[in-house]
């Protein structure tokens, strides 16, 4: 759809930019401007100004500057399209039609979408009614507080057959449209129409420009045949092109900084509801796999969206079937990531039993789509004869070969390959002779995803975890792990940083993922109890690794006479050093790739400086130095 300059005019002229960008930041008026803080980074002196005047916004902290149209883009992710429509219809204005078809098709949508707003306030006013009993104890039950109805926009459908057709019909609707819209029935044998939804929790869905297009409804009735039913194709809904949540989602990605949170896609109403309640953008299909416009619509908000499925086979069979239709559709910046829960837990669960943090810290908990792909095909048979080894090699390049970049490919096929050979290395039975272990007894890291069966011999995770054993680990690195394991609590205000970033060595990060898990899971286990966990989930040869490290790296936090107090500080200390080393080397490749244009060279060159530094002093230790000054 193309806008004239006149009507994009007219449309910032009917809107004040402090109205509509009040709605997202807090905005407090000083002379002839507003201020208030960054919504695209952390910053606590107010750094953003709107100016109706002028009619634009400034952020100094990130260099951005625009209007609301750009403004909604930003924060919410929408196309410049979406934002048009979005304020145009706030401004009461009708957008162009490109002919009189158009403007006819458009009026009959518009026409649907009012009766599906007072459909939904109908359901809303049912759920506190006395025949919502039921409803309300369900979702008192599942631990939703009645504050967040509203926020989701939850409702009741009653067990009547005319209930919504008399209801709507008295304020004017003709039954036709109502069918049309997918909210009554027509029977094939003829007879007048009836409502869809009987008996169920109601879900409101909506499009991308947050107007209801559908509902989906959870029975009340154990027996009934359909546990969850959505509506049928209409002239609003199209199964195949909606994501449940998405409006939502958007806001939340865009009241964040822009960092490496992606749109998380889940499996139903109630999981997109804990998410969003947990401040996570997620979405979910229709009861179905994922469709290519759906992953279209996914991509054009985040570049690595995260799908979540249950850890046990049939969350596994899901996970392998999004990978079958995605593979084609993979390209520089369109790729997925892959959350595989505990078996039997969904984000729902989490949220209800363990609170928001561990939600937050289970769904970052994320593979790359390279990882779950060669899971998958070394899952297919065992590999216990070369024919099969060699089957596995070639089911390999022919998934790379699926993917229809053809440099993205290439890249695949590589790495496949490699993952092929650390699965199988030349040396691993001399390596294993000469260490006294067995195969398979390094473990890898642990934790949920494991890698291929014990039945395929060692694993893809393992060949890793135990190469690691077989090169030096940075002594920096193994003091941090060292002293995590010394005093757990230690580790408490940097849980999130360990999660993403480790201890600042590779051959740690299934440790560093160990043990934030045990100290998510709210057991309280002292240093001697973490030790025998790690014993028995095969990190024993490693810890042995990093106590020999550990010795070499002079870091004082490890001397028995330190102070406890002061020991947690220089362990700190330490590791925001590492951390920091990670975010510069992060900002480098940015750079680099062209991400960050206003990069300019004289900051790439401070900031290299600034990495090396870093580097010198923790290879060298003077980084204890620096700790003992500060």
């Amino acid at each position: 759809m193309r806008f004239d300059d006149r009507f994009l005019e007219e449309l910032k002229a009917r809107l004040r930019p402090s109205d509509v960008i009040g709605r997202t930041v807090k905005l407090k008026r000083q002379g002839r401007e507003y201020v208030g803080l960054s919504p695209f980074s952390k910053e606590r002196s107010p750094s953003f100004f709107v100016n109706d005047d002028k009619g634009f916004f400034h952020d100094f902290s990130s260099g951005k500057h625009g209007d609301i149209i750009s403004f909604l883009q930003e924060t919410e992710r929408l196309s410049f399209v979406e934002a048009v429509q979005r304020l145009a219809g706030e401004a009461g204005m009708q957008l162009p039609a490109e002919d009189p078809q158009s403007a006819e098709r458009e009026a009959k949508k518009q026409g649907l979408t009012d009766w599906m707003d007072l459909a939904q306030k109908w359901f809303a006013a049912n759920l506190r009614r006395s025949v919502g009993k039921a409803a309300r104890e369900y979702l008192e039950k599942r631990g939703l507080p009645e504050d967040q109805w509203e926020r989701f926009g939850l409702g009741y459908a009653p067990n009547d057959r005319e209930g919504l057709k008399a209801a709507l019909i008295q304020r004017g609707a003709k039954p036709g449209d109502l069918v049309e819209a997918g909210m009554l029935i027509s029977p094939e044998s003829g007879g007048a129409p009836y409502d869809r939804f009987r008996d169920r929790l109601m879900f409101p869905i909506l499009d991308a420009r947050g107007r209801i297009v559908s509902f989906g409804g959870r029975a009340m009735n154990p027996d009934d045949r359909a546990k969850y039913l959505n509506g049928p194709e209409s002239p609003l809904f199209h199964k195949g092109a909606t994501l449940y949540g998405l409006p939502e989602a958007r806001r939340i990605l865009g009241a964040e900084s822009r960092g490496e949170q992606g749109v998380i896609v889940v499996e139903g109403y109630m999981d997109v509801i804990a998410c969003q309640r947990a401040g996570l953008p997620a979405v979910a299909p229709m009861g179905t796999a994922l469709t290519e416009e759906q992953m279209e619509r996914l991509w054009r908000v985040s570049s690595e969206p995260v799908l979540c499925f249950d850890g046990d086979a049939a969350g596994l069979r899901a996970a392998y079937r999004s990978i079958e239709r995605s593979l084609p559709l993979l390209k520089s910046g369109r790729s997925f990531r892959f959350a595989l829960l505990d078996a039997g837990q969904d984000p729902d669960d989490i949220l209800r039993d363990k609170g928001a943090p561990a939600l937050r810290h289970a769904l970052s908990e994320t593979r790359p789509f390279i990882e779950v792909l060669f899971r998958r095909e070394a899952e297919a048979e065992p590999l216990d004869t070369p024919e099969r080894k060699a089957g596995l090699k070639g089911r390999l390049r022919q998934a790379a070969s699926a993917i229809q970049d053809k440099d993205l490919a290439e890249q695949y096929r590589r790495d496949l390959f490699e993952r092929f050979d650390a699965l199988f290395p030349r040396q691993q039975q001399q390596a294993f002779q000469q260490g006294g272990g067995r195969p398979g007894a390094g473990g890898g890291p642990g934790g949920r995803w494991r890698g291929p069966p014990p039945k395929l011999g060692q694993t893809a995770e393992g060949a890793q975890a135990m190469q690691a054993l077989f090169r030096s680990i940075e002594p920096v690195a193994a003091a941090l792990a060292h002293g995590a394991v010394d005093d757990p609590e230690r580790m408490d205000d940097h849980l999130e940083a360990i999660a993403r970033h480790g201890f600042g060595d590779p051959a740690l990060d299934g440790l560093a993922q160990e043990l934030v898990r045990l100290r998510f899971s709210g057991r309280s286990l002292d240093s001697a109890a973490i030790r025998r966990h790690l014993a028995h989930s095969g990190h024993d040869a490693l810890m042995h690794e990093v106590e020999k490290a550990a010795a070499k790296s002079g870091a004082p936090f490890l001397a028995a006479d330190k102070p406890l107090g002061e020991a947690r500080i220089r362990w700190s200390q330490a590791f925001d050093a590492l951390t920091r080393v990670a975010a510069l080397e992060q900002a480098l490749a940015s750079a680099k790739s062209g991400a960050h244009q206003a990069f300019d060279n004289s900051a790439f060159t401070l900031v290299k400086a600034e990495r090396d530094a870093l580097r010198r002093a923790i290879k060298t230790g003077t980084i204890w130095e620096d700790a003992a000054s500060s």
